[in-house]
């Protein structure tokens, strides 16, 4: 995996620590269907399972698909 240093100024009023913020970055990753649920579990530096448990806490899905997407899964079944 590559590594990239960020520097970002926060404003006082966040209590953002480093684990949280891979992890919302991870979540949204995963949201946009640019990492797998392991790359951004591992990203997150959590296992599948928690990372899973994880994303209600950043209103992100654990299924990429909308309803529509599903609705026609069904149909075609």
């Amino acid at each position: 995996m590559q590594t990239v240093q960020l520097t970002i100024q926060l404003p006082d009023v966040l209590t953002a620590n480093e684990a949280h913020l891979k992890s919302f970055l991870a979540a949204k990753m995963y949201e946009n269907q640019e990492l797998s649920l392991g790359q951004a579990a591992d990203m997150a530096g959590v296992s599948k399972r928690a990372f899973a448990e994880m994303l209600g806490l950043y209103d992100v899905s654990l299924f990429s698909q909308n309803m529509d997407e599903l609705e026609d899964d069904i149909a075609n079944a």
